[in-house]
């Protein structure tokens, strides 16, 4: 059994989320985007009073409200840190994507320095390869859309899927930043992610979880994708009531 406990952080209200198993020391950090300051404090305060050591950083994508809290993290040792290749662009870009926060970017979102050291020594997250961290096993899912390089991560065993910011509650990611790409977006959730388990939870980047069960079914952005197909047999007229 796994334990999750999620901090929403910063302006944007993104899922800071900690996950590791019952009784264990060592834990896997999901999308830091916590503040330096207080947030990155609370988080810190968190882990101590857990006992949790963390043993791995799993990005979902390379948006800055999901990465602002990698430099913080390692700053007490080192981390491996997973994400996408395709996305490192735009993690590069960091603060750029919005210039009115460049002069608060060393204080709250670390260096263009501390950046480009977790960076460069980024570990590729791609379908091929299952990372093993903190003795959970998580199947990685290219879910390309929101951005060129978003991954969900997938638990198979405890039937969870952090879905970062491919699928919300009742809602879809945007698709109009930069290497956001509408089509693939809906072909990434309907091929990838519909086809789970519908009793599988779904940890989202912002807002409240869901289930898959519960989006297949009801959430109006994969409309007419929820629609039950009519079944005809042979010979049956089609129904040509309002045309």
């Amino acid at each position: 059994m796994v334990r999750i406990k999620a901090f929403p952080v910063n302006p944007l209200g993104e899922n800071t989320v900690l996950l590791w198993k019952e009784g264990g020391r060592a834990c896997v950090v999901i999308d830091p985007g916590m503040l330096r300051g207080r947030e990155t404090t609370v988080v810190m305060d968190f882990l101590s009073a857990e006992g949790l050591s963390p043993a791995a950083i799993l990005l979902t994508h390379g948006h800055f409200d999901h990465t602002c809290g990698v430099a913080a993290l390692l700053g007490n040792g080192p981390l491996p840190v997973y994400m996408h290749p395709a996305d490192l662009p735009l993690a590069r870009l960091g603060v750029a994507l919005n210039p009115g926060l460049a002069n608060a970017a060393g204080t709250l979102f670390g260096t263009e320095a501390e950046r480009e050291r977790w960076l460069s020594g980024i570990r590729p997250a791609a379908e091929t390869a299952p990372i093993e961290a903190a003795g959970m096993t998580f199947r990685v899912i290219e879910t390309p859309g929101h951005s060129p390089g978003s991954v969900c991560y997938y638990l198979e065993d405890e039937h969870l899927l952090f879905a970062g910011d491919t699928l919300f509650a009742g809602s879809i990611g945007r698709s109009d930043l930069p290497g956001g790409d509408y089509d693939d977006l809906i072909r990434s959730i309907m091929d990838k992610l519909m086809g789970l388990p519908g009793e599988t939870d779904v940890i989202c980047g912002h807002g409240p979880a869901t289930s898959i069960g519960r989006e297949a079914m009801t959430n109006p952005f994969l409309v007419p994708f929820n629609e039950p197909e009519p079944q005809w047999e042979d010979g049956d007229p089609l129904p040509l009531e309002g045309i």
